[in-house]
Parts: C-alpha cells; sequence; structure tokens
C-alpha cells in the first residue's frame, strides 16, 4: 500500500486580461466573454483592488466597484480560466470540428475526411481561385514539386486526341506532338452512353493500328461510330 497522498494533476491555465475606460461616476462594468465566479481580478489604474472591499463580482458578468469611478480611470480584468487539451482535440472522437484557421508548423497526418480545407489554384503563375478537390482527367498529367507548390503540366492524350505534346528541356510546351502508331487494348471496354457521350456520337482514335488483345472484348454501343486513324496517319 503506498504512503502519502496521491499525485493530482493540476490543469493548465489560461487568462485573458479585458481593459476598459471608465467614465465619471461609473460603478458598473459588464465583463465581455464573461468570468467564472472567484476567478477573476480587478485592477484600477494598475492597482490591484480587492473583492468585497473595494468591488463585488457576483454574477459571471459584471463587476460592481463599490466606490465610483472617475473618469478616464482605466479598470482591467483579468479572468482565469482552466485549459484542457481534451477540450480543443477530443481523442478518438468519430468528429471534430475546429472554427477559425489552423496553422500547421510540421507534418499534419489526417486519417479520415478534411472536410472545408482549400488550396489556391493557379494558372501559369496567376490565381484562378480555390478548390477542396482536383480532377485530373485524360493521359499525359506530370506533376513536380516546386518548394510549397506542385507544378503540374497537362497534355494531349494519345487515344482521342490530337496527339501527346512534346516539351523543351525546362518543361514548357514545343510546337510539336507526336502519336504512337500502335495501341493495345487489354481490358474490356463497352463503347456506350456510359463513357462515351450521352447521344450518339462517334468514337475517334488518331492511332493507325489497334491490337486487341486475345480474350478481350472490345464492344461498339448502339449510336454509337467508331472511327480508326480519322487522320490517316498509316498513310504517311
Amino acid at each position: 500500500m503506498a504512503i502519502g497522498n496521491p499525485i493530482q494533476l493540476t490543469n493548465n491555465v489560461a487568462s485573458k486580461v479585458i481593459s476598459v475606460t471608465a467614465t465619471a461616476s461609473q460603478t458598473l462594468f459588464n465583463v465581455e466573454g464573461g468570468y467564472r465566479i472567484n476567478a477573476i481580478s480587478v485592477f484600477r489604474n494598475g492597482v490591484r483592488l480587492v473583492d468585497s472591499t473595494d468591488y463585488t463580482a457576483r454574477d459571471g458578468s459584471t463587476v460592481t466597484l463599490l466606490s465610483p469611478a472617475t473618469g478616464g480611470d482605466t479598470l482591467e480584468f483579468q479572468i482565469f480560466d482552466d485549459f484542457r487539451v481534451a477540450d480543443a482535440i477530443v481523442s478518438a472522437a468519430a468528429n471534430q470540428t475546429v472554427d477559425g484557421n489552423v496553422t500547421v508548423d510540421g507534418n499534419l497526418t489526417v486519417t479520415g475526411t478534411l472536410t472545408g480545407g482549400s488550396i489556391g489554384i493557379q494558372s501559369a503563375g496567376t490565381v484562378i481561385g480555390s478548390a477542396t478537390t482536383l480532377n485530373f482527367v485524360g493521359t499525359g498529367n506530370t506533376f513536380a514539386v516546386n518548394g510549397n507548390t506542385i507544378d503540374i503540366s497537362i497534355a494531349g492524350g494519345g487515344g482521342g486526341g490530337l496527339g501527346t505534346a512534346i516539351s523543351y528541356d525546362d518543361g514548357t510546351s514545343t510546337p510539336f506532338s507526336y502519336i504512337d502508331r500502335e495501341a493495345v487494348v487489354d481490358q474490356d471496354l463497352v463503347l456506350d452512353t456510359l463513357n462515351a457521350g450521352e447521344s450518339s456520337s462517334i468514337i475517334v482514335s488518331v492511332i493507325p493500328n489497334i491490337t486487341i488483345s486475345s480474350g478481350v472484348g472490345v464492344t461498339v454501343g448502339a449510336g454509337k461510330t467508331m472511327v480508326i486513324d480519322v487522320l490517316q496517319i498509316g498513310d504517311l
């Protein structure tokens, strides 16, 4: 059996100071945000006042001076409160809500969904807006980390566009693009209203030689027309 009193942890103490200027003969002061009874200190022109002798503070929202203030007096209310880390972040809670801005120095790991945060989006260095989700469609997307910025280059895709852009060594686009002469379809593919337009459409490939792998099926849906090598590149 242990000897002595058990150890008890004391909550961290947080405090704030509210300063107001008194008018002539003022005795009643409203304390912004309120206070906990017996957890407030009052100062008048830098001199600490004595509870029940110089003032009363019994309702959690106002302080009453027992002697009226002189116009221009400075009253300071030092409010004490306890701060618990658990009050800010609830361990293992299903949802966490943080009001205001969050600044993180170092790494932030989020398990689950981060809602409400947004990132700025730029086009060639010009801010075009902010969003919470970025969705890149098509092939030819490349990403490069540049400090706190991720540079994203988007080029055309070989299958349905006019080619894949050719870039200079510094990553900027040249006036040229390339188109592969051959492509292989290695998964079943149904070209219908789910992935090729809701109405009648023409499904185009600029690649002259399309090879369908053994055992793979490509189905052209009703109302769809397939055109291979629309630019007649195979004749070059």
